[in-house]
């Protein structure tokens, strides 16, 4: 059954009022469409928690630093439907942009430390777009939970430690990263990739495996890190923004995971930027 496709806030303030007062869980899951089998993990987490689950879609421009980025995104409204509507999700949440940010809009939500690096460092502002739209949407859904995917783990951290610091009452959920057969992790931008990138992609999460095999051997980061730059490029990817191993509860840099830790890369490969983490052991 397809759940209803509400894009006024009124309306969607008129769905959830039931719901509150009889203390129901309302599980929300914040998306920017182009749904694939990661964002549908996370609507079955959602649908196995709590007792209403909202899917948001909204391509949110406050997170794009590149207009360009902005303008290509993938937009599949009619498809997403269609791919939920197994879950018995209760409500889409699809606001248009003048609906989420009107005239006079004038806030922005930021959160310190966790976005100083990676993702923050090399695209300014993001952390706030996504810090800026999470908070409207924890509060126009009035959810009780929500769903992250850990491929995009500093946006989860960030998500939720800005919950906690704002008493949102909000439980944040990261949920494992969903990979393709060959170990691509699913994201709506592989969408963008041709036939041939699209067969190299999976070179950066095996190289980023060879990488923690390396590291649980006690070998150091810095030449197993150099080594993989070097594989990559010979591969055909077009550079990395990044590939770090950090803590997994701060995102200090590390030399030697010597406490839980992830490696975390960003790499271009025929103009797609692809991210990944894996936990190392």
């Amino acid at each position: 059954m397809s759940a209803p496709i509400l894009r006024r806030l009124a309306d969607l303030r008129a769905a959830t009022r039931p719901w509150i007062r009889a203390g129901e869980r309302i599980g929300v899951v914040p998306t920017m469409g182009a749904l694939h089998d990661g964002h549908l993990s996370l609507v079955a987490a959602a649908r196995a928690t709590c007792d209403r689950v909202i899917v948001t879609i909204f391509v949110n421009p406050k997170q794009f630093n590149n207009p360009q980025d902005l303008a290509s995104y993938p937009r599949t409204e009619e498809e997403d439907a269609r791919k939920l509507a197994r879950f018995d999700v209760d409500a889409l949440w699809v606001p248009d942009g003048a609906q989420m940010y009107p005239p006079a809009f004038a806030t922005t939500v930021s959160v310190s430390g966790l976005t100083d690096v990676m993702e923050g460092a090399w695209r300014p502002g993001h952390f706030e777009g996504v810090a800026t739209v999470v908070t409207k949407l924890f509060t126009q859904t009035s959810a009780t939970d929500a769903f992250f995917g850990e491929k995009d783990y500093q946006q989860f951290l960030v998500v939720r430690r800005m919950a906690t610091d704002l008493d949102l009452g909000v439980t944040v959920h990261g949920c494992p990263t969903i990979r393709d057969i060959d170990g691509l992790a699913l994201s709506s931008r592989n969408l963008l990739l041709s036939d041939r990138a699209r067969t190299m992609a999976p070179r950066l999460h095996e190289e980023m495996e060879v990488i923690a095999l390396g590291l649980r051997a006690g070998k150091p980061f810095a030449p197993l890190r150099e080594a993989a730059l070097t594989r990559l490029d010979k591969a055909g990817f077009t550079g990395a923004d990044y590939l770090d191993l950090r803590a997994q509860d701060d995102l200090a840099a590390l030399d030697v995971p010597d406490r839980p830790a992830r490696l975390f890369a960003a790499a271009w490969l025929a103009g797609v930027r692809l991210i990944d983490n894996i936990a190392v052991e």
